[in-house]
């Protein structure tokens, strides 16, 4: 439902270049690898400039990630919170992340589904901010590049040879992307046990 909707809202802004950012940023939101996947798609189709897409996506995932961050952060200021976590141990928690902030942001941005939980307990335990917004912004220039490059390709293979079938193309590999990272999430888990 997500692809249709907002290929439907790219085609309908072409040449709009503030509403398909904002479209995009939106996307990305929701399921920001599919907004990379389809943003890629429509580049390889010619609706949508590669500057705007790559822009629209690094602004709208790096936001989304502070958001998660700020989420934490203010869930920490509720009584609730304090309640269920003690002091002394939101302290301990903040010691251990403190100096572990850049590898965990770079892990779970990897990772799919580690970023809600990550990025919220580092806003929790008042991890550095700094520290957390550069190391989302390098975490997010590595990852979303390296998808949308790779979907570009993808995108104009599956365009040439599948023609009105690439968008089931589009569907098989972000299902790919998803099998293969809780696949690497259940290995490293059976590696290292706690």
């Amino acid at each position: 439902m997500l692809i249709p909707g907002l290929t439907t809202i790219l085609a309908a802004a072409a040449g709009i270049q503030s509403l398909q950012a904002a479209t995009i940023i939106s996307g990305t939101f929701i399921l920001e690898d599919a907004a990379t996947l389809l943003a890629a798609m429509q580049v390889a189709s010619g609706a949508l400039s590669l500057p705007l897409a790559l822009c629209s996506l690094y602004v709208g995932i790096v936001l989304g990630d502070l958001g998660l961050y700020g989420l934490g952060r203010l869930s920490a200021t509720h009584s609730w919170a304090k309640r269920m976590v003690p002091q002394t141990r939101r302290h301990i928690g903040h010691e251990w992340v403190k100096g572990k902030v850049i590898p965990l942001v770079l892990v779970s941005r990897f990772i799919p589904g580690l970023r809600l939980p990550t990025y919220t307990t580092l806003g929790f335990l008042h991890a550095p901010f700094l520290q957390f917004a550069l190391a989302a912004i390098v975490a997010t220039l590595i990852w979303t590049t390296g998808l949308f490059f790779i979907s570009l390709r993808l995108g104009l293979l599956m365009a040439h040879y599948l023609g009105v079938w690439r968008w089931a193309g589009l569907a098989v590999f972000l299902l790919i992307i998803i099998f293969v990272g809780r696949l690497a999430t259940k290995l490293y888990n059976q590696r290292n046990p706690e």
